[in-house]
């Protein structure tokens, strides 16, 4: 299993939060997501991870990656 760290920008509340938990967590192969809100740390844990799918899936919840 391998966990990737991003950092997302425009959360602002718990309901950002479950947002981006549930879009994310439909991602093939994912199995965790954990988000931090104070920092919009996100970090997705899961087996073969597909790095594009995940940030598709946080654009779709309505948010940004940084960098």
């Amino acid at each position: 299993m391998s966990v990737i760290t991003y950092t997302v920008t425009g959360m602002t509340c718990g309901h950002c939060v479950s947002s981006v938990k549930e879009e994310v967590g439909e991602v093939s192969g994912v199995t965790g997501v954990d988000v931090d809100l104070a920092t919009g740390r996100v970090d997705v844990s899961g087996d073969s991870l597909d790095d594009a799918a995940v940030r598709a899936a946080i654009k779709e919840a309505g948010y940004q990656v940084a960098g």
